[in-house]
């Protein structure tokens, strides 16, 4: 089975594909709050999955990193819109709160598994 590796750079790629399997490297934005940085991530996520063949009803299991609980629900509301939860389309999920992130201005990470 070969690997196809996207958006590829010296250290990491940003999603790799094999056979049905997309895995997608933890995604991060800029931006001053939680709902901006996860819409941010959110599209990207979205043009990722594009360029690997698939899309977001696809995705099986995403894991959600956040430097403040506290901030789950305002978190929550963007991916309520995002994900498409009226049409049943909803993936597996776990969230949790880091101590920090790589940057300290980062206050989320979205790492997904989806299928083609």
């Amino acid at each position: 089975m070969s690997v196809q590796r996207i958006e590829q750079n010296p250290r990491m790629s940003e999603a790799s594909k094999a056979g049905n399997l997309v895995i997608l490297a933890g995604q991060v934005a800029d931006g001053d709050t939680v709902a901006s940085q996860a819409q941010s991530i959110f599209d990207s996520i979205d043009a990722l999955l594009e360029k690997a063949g698939t899309h977001k009803a696809n995705i099986l299991f995403a894991n959600i990193y956040l430097t403040d609980i506290n901030d789950f629900d305002e978190l929550n509301k963007v991916w309520e819109g995002w994900v498409a939860a009226d049409r049943g389309q909803t993936p597996s999920r776990a969230t949790m709160q880091v101590v920090r992130l790589a940057r300290p201005e980062w206050k989320v990470e979205v790492q997904v598994f989806a299928t083609v």
